[in-house]
């Protein structure tokens, strides 16, 4: 990221100039805010800065962008619930920022040495290295050109989908999937069909089996190893049988791979990439489940030559100091290290999440202990009142995402999605109580009542 004079990064600065522009916006009516290029240029700023403090607001809920129009304040007319975040973010991890910034630090002074454009070492050093994370073998193994990088997750989809041509097509996800892979297919104007869970929590193969023979589906998207929002294993057997399925319909497979690094007890030695034709393989991972908003950037493995020269025509201007710095810290096994100490501290802290839901609500909940994730998924035995439900969670340690937004199909609607971000158990049980409260007012009658 680009930083400012006083040591502060830009993108920081950017952030809480929109934010102000959002205070002062009125309540009613849509308010437009100005565009990349306009703010860019005002705040002698990159274009990349400037995206990546719209995408946090975006995350957090507190601004729309709406495809060929720009980016808007959330409306007052949908109250508390524009407050909450459209991501569950991860526990602060300041020993890693700490790490991030110190590295930064010593390449800037070695920065003011050198004559050399540093633009290209940043990125080469940094593919080099995912290239080297994901080789596993001599028969299954990735080149720096293999890997494309771009400033996160959704710049990285539309480029991935103009370059294969794929916009406007039919792709396959399995439901419920992840907002930011559903929001990016929408704006493309694809044709998204939903594959639900079979009982073992596993999309459905006989479902997809007859999308695969009867729709013009073009791609699939399916989890490298960790199915989320639920957080639930795939099994080496289920990823091997979707890989024979795949030997049937060369159709482009994007496996997603955002949140594998979230398996509690580290992810696994099969991942569905391992039974695939990689000619039809496309890997997506992000830097911001290790490291988080500091590091948004997502990156694309694929053997398509396609994609590298659709990726280089783009020229995304990304800090070249930060990809230094992460592929410093990739190499030393420093992510990794901090990787160990994250998943144990999301395991316990849903273990304390699951204990307070079930003891406040008992039979009114179905939830399950997940595998992996930053998240606990609820499923409510009655209708949720969403707006009543971000008021009640405003300002607290407890986050809470709609099921629904984890679908195009308007599926989901009793479940939530729910992280717990603080360090004290009773500021989660008084979290877990409004929450209670919220929906008591609904159903009419004491919270923790089985119907």
């Amino acid at each position: 990221m680009e930083q400012s004079g006083s040591g502060e990064f830009a993108y920081r600065k950017v952030y809480r100039y929109l934010e102000a522009l959002i205070d002062q916006a009125p309540r009613s009516g849509p308010c437009r805010l100005p565009s990349l290029r306009v703010l860019a240029r005002r705040l002698r700023v990159s274009l990349a800065t400037v995206q990546s403090a719209y995408s946090l607001l975006e995350e957090e809920g507190r601004v729309q962008c709406l495809p060929r129009s720009g980016y808007y304040v959330q409306g007052a007319a949908k109250g508390e619930a524009a407050a909450m975040p459209r991501q569950a973010p991860l526990p602060a991890q300041p020993m890693l920022e700490r790490t991030l910034f110190t590295h930064e630090r010593r390449l800037a002074r070695q920065r003011t040495h050198s004559v050399a454009p540093w633009e290209a070492p940043g990125s080469a050093r940094l593919r080099n290295a995912l290239a080297e994370r994901y080789t596993r073998s001599s028969n299954q193994y990735w080149r720096a050109e293999d890997v494309q990088l771009a400033p996160d997750v959704q710049a990285l989809l539309e480029t991935m989908l103009a370059a294969l041509a794929l916009k406007g097509g039919t792709v396959v996800v399995h439901s419920p999937c992840c907002w930011q892979v559903l929001r990016a297919l929408a704006r493309a104007d694809m044709r998204v069909l939903e594959v639900p869970l079979d009982t073992r929590g596993n999309p459905d193969l006989r479902a997809l089996a007859r999308l695969l023979a009867s729709e013009p589906v073009c791609m699939l998207v399916m989890p490298s190893c960790l199915g989320m929002p639920q957080g639930r294993l795939v099994s080496p057997h289920y990823q091997q049988q979707l890989g024979q399925l795949l030997d049937q319909h060369p159709v482009w497979l994007l496996e997603n791979d955002l949140d594998s690094e979230h398996c509690y007890s580290g992810p696994p030695n099969t991942r569905l990439r391992d039974w695939v034709d990689s000619r039809w393989l496309l890997v997506m991972g992000a830097f911001d489940a290790a490291v988080g908003n500091e590091a948004p950037y997502a990156y694309l493995l694929s053997l398509d030559a396609g994609l590298a020269r659709a990726f280089s025509e783009r020229a995304f201007r990304l800090a070249p100091l930060r990809l230094q710095a992460l592929a410093h810290m990739l190499g030393k096994g420093e992510i990794e290290a901090q990787l160990v100490r994250l998943r144990t501290d999301l395991q316990k802290r849903m273990q304390y999440l699951a204990r307070e839901l079930q003891q406040q609500f008992g039979q009114r909940v179905m939830l399950e202990t997940p595998d992996g994730g930053r998240t606990l998924w609820v499923r409510f035995r009655q209708p949720l009142p969403w707006e009543g439900i971000a008021a009640a969670l405003a300002g607290s340690s407890l986050q809470a995402l709609p099921g629904e937004q984890f679908s195009l199909q308007g599926r989901y609607q009793q479940c939530l999605a729910m992280a717990w971000l603080g360090d004290h158990p009773g500021e989660l049980q008084q979290a877990v109580e409004r929450l209670a409260h919220a929906l008591e007012l609904r159903c009419g009658r004491p919270a923790g009542v089985t119907p």
